[in-house]
């Protein structure tokens, strides 16, 4: 999909992915992965802030980057009225130029679904990761059961068209690819659901 006709999308969707961030949709999800990050931390693809109430901002230097002018607007409002200081960076991630070993820890929570080449955004995660950082990771992507996977494989031109997204990825294998070390991990509803805890 054209990466300004998906930001169109996103933007237009922004409504609902802040109505979903403010009834904590997945709550006990985030709260699992963001508890104990901490120091300097970026969080892509950011959408409308549903990470925010998870981060302990006494222990917490928070940068936060989107494509979606809508959705980081939203997110701003999010802050804002859980008194929090965020950086703001409106970008692409696939285009996004950080320099290397600038954050303690990095954040991605459903955004490898949408990227063209969602192994370079992890390479990059690592390059932007100081040595020993924290990644933490919540995606989904290709279910454990054959039967799932397969149904997964059939409905995933019609959800990439509907929703910018791919339904049938790899996400365990793409980690693995971009040479992070996985050092814990989660799996839910069927192993669609990939909680991952991984180092530099």
């Amino acid at each position: 999909m054209n990466k300004q006709k998906l930001i169109r999308k996103f933007d237009k969707q922004s409504a609902l992915y802040e109505e979903n961030t403010r009834k904590r949709m997945l709550k006990e999800w985030r709260q699992h992965l963001i508890e104990g990050i901490y120091g300097d931390v970026l969080e892509i693809a950011v959408g409308t802030g549903a990470n925010f109430p998870y981060y302990d901002m006494t222990s917490v230097r928070l940068t936060a980057a989107d494509f979606s002018p809508m959705m980081l607007k939203r997110a701003a409002g999010i802050a804002d009225e859980l008194q929090m200081q965020v950086n703001f960076i409106e970008s692409d991630i696939e285009k996004l130029q950080l320099p290397g070993q600038s954050f303690d820890g990095i954040v991605s929570t459903l955004s490898l679904c949408g990227y063209d080449d969602p192994v370079q955004v992890l390479r990059n995660i690592k390059r932007w990761c100081r040595p020993g950082g924290q990644i933490r990771l919540m995606e989904h992507g290709l279910g454990s059961n054959i039967l799932l996977q397969s149904a997964q494989h059939v409905v995933n031109p019609i959800a990439r068209k509907i929703s910018g997204c791919h339904w049938n990825r790899d996400i365990v294998q793409m980690v693995k690819d971009s040479s992070l070390q996985i050092e814990r991990m989660e799996r839910h509803w069927g192993g669609m659901i990939h909680l991952i805890w991984a180092r530099t």
